[in-house]
């Protein structure tokens, strides 16, 4: 079986990082910073946005927006999901289709984790950099 097929229960990052709606995008960015991460998930009780850089660098740099302003002025609040037994290809080919580079993924109908490609790239850049140091 090819790493395309098999659940993207196998790339999943269960660890999310989240920030209240109201949070400035200033204090996001460092919570991105903080964790070295690409996105967050935005709360009130429950997932009601998600953030990348790309939200950031699109609606805030290239426009001028406050770094002030509440994360839930530029956050996005359609969440596109992928059940976690989804195969990556399935996956992957939504992410084309919404062109996004992450993917919430829910289980029993709750957001669980993320899925994103450099989850997918990573293991591999591993191996590779492992095989070029032991030469």
């Amino acid at each position: 079986m090819n790493k395309f097929s098999v659940p993207i229960r196998q790339y999943t990052t269960k660890k999310l990082i989240g920030v209240p709606e109201n949070e400035t995008i200033q204090r996001a960015c460092q919570r991105m910073v903080e964790f070295s991460i690409g996105s967050l998930v935005v709360c009130n009780k429950k997932v009601v946005g998600f953030l990348t850089q790309g939200d950031i660098i699109e609606r805030v740099v290239a426009r001028g927006l406050p770094y002030t302003e509440p994360v839930s002025v530029i956050m996005t609040r359609d969440l596109i999901t992928a059940d976690i037994d989804t195969p990556v290809y399935r996956v992957l080919e939504s992410m084309q289709q919404h062109q996004i580079r992450h993917m919430l993924v829910t289980e029993d109908g709750h957001i669980t984790g993320l899925f994103s490609l450099k989850d997918l790239v990573d293991p591999e850049k591993q191996l590779l950099e492992t095989a070029i140091s032991s030469e």
